[in-house]
């Protein structure tokens, strides 16, 4: 791949996470749907926020998760996105910061506030997701770096960023960019309910724009409204070049248009909590495939990295990853 000095720029939305641990009868109570995620007003996080337990706070985000897991590995990442000029916008920069990654986005100084998401994590380490997006509702291409995208290998979209009413135009504007710089295009499916939203929108980025394909197995069937994901996965390799397919316990597939490479997971000795795992698979694989090892082994490098940050609580790796792919024959 082209020698750039970042390999990874993304862009989604800037989120600081507020994670705090629940009992199933918790998530009855205040009617949620246990392992998904739901967009929440101002008001709902208030409420939901003044019931639930003590907190973890720290900067989060599906992008940011992953640029901070590459650069655990010993990659360099940098993250566009909007925060706003408050408290939650300044423990979002500085802890991206403080994390290696590089973010140059100037705090928006009116609108809504910086965003965030209250996460609660059941005793089986489920995690139920209520967001706040806040700011990222208004994120657009002002956003966009053009340098920043023409200095790097791969270009990471959010489809959680699509809820915004700008945010398409941006996403279509950068990958167009990148396609100008020789960046590669890659693009992570987020959830379910996001596939419901935006469907149609993501079949024609995926088609037109994209090289590589980050998705869940919920989400491949939402994409293409199946319960079968050997006819998904088939569909999937007409429309994108390379895609990366998680499964939970069951591992990963990664597709070519002409092979199916089965990558197993990573054994743990308990999930504490699954908050981050398919954002640091991504950052395993995106670091592998940024300094071009075989695709096998970018799968490897992801089920590290998964298996990691679900043996505690938090989306962020609190061992180095560089460290623990040391202990594996990379081959």
């Amino acid at each position: 791949m082209t020698d750039k000095p970042f390999d990874v720029v993304g862009l989604g939305s800037a989120i600081v996470d507020i994670i705090a641990r629940c009992d199933d009868d918790f998530i009855t109570a205040q009617g949620l749907d246990k392992g998904s995620m739901r967009l929440i007003d101002d008001a709902e996080a208030t409420r939901l926020y003044g019931l639930m337990g003590p907190a973890v706070e720290s900067s989060g985000g599906t992008v940011p998760n992953t640029c901070v897991g590459l650069t655990s590995f010993g990659g360099k990442a940098a993250f566009m996105g909007r925060v706003a000029k408050d408290q939650f916008g300044e423990v979002f920069a500085h802890d991206l910061r403080a994390a290696g990654v590089t973010f140059n986005s100037q705090p928006a100084e009116d609108g809504e506030p910086t965003g965030r998401c209250l996460v609660l994590v059941t005793p089986d380490g489920e995690r139920t997701m209520n967001t706040y997006l806040g700011t990222n509702t208004e994120l657009s291409a002002a956003e966009l770096d053009a340098q920043l995208i023409g200095q790097s290998k791969l270009l990471y979209l959010e489809g959680y960023a699509f809820d915004g009413p700008n945010a398409k135009n941006a996403f279509y504007e950068a990958a167009g960019i990148a396609r100008d710089q020789g960046t590669t295009v890659s693009l992570t499916l987020s959830d379910p309910f996001c596939v419901e939203r935006h469907r149609d929108s993501f079949l024609d980025i995926i088609k037109r724009s994209v090289d590589l394909l980050f998705a869940n197995h919920h989400e491949l069937l939402a994409l293409y409204q199946t319960e079968d994901l050997e006819e998904a996965c088939t569909r999937l390799k007409q429309d994108c070049s390379l895609a990366a397919v998680t499964q939970s316990s069951k591992g990963s597939l990664i597709l070519t248009k002409d092979e199916t490479i089965e990558v197993a997971v990573e054994s743990v000795n308990a999930v504490v909590d699954t908050t981050g795992a398919g954002d640091l698979y991504a950052a395993g694989f995106l670091f592998g495939y940024a300094r071009g090892y075989p695709l096998n082994v970018c799968g490897k490098l992801g089920s590290i990295a998964a298996a990691e940050v679900i043996s505690h609580i938090g989306p962020r790796p609190q061992t180095s990853l560089a460290e623990l792919a040391k202990q594996y024959t990379l081959s």
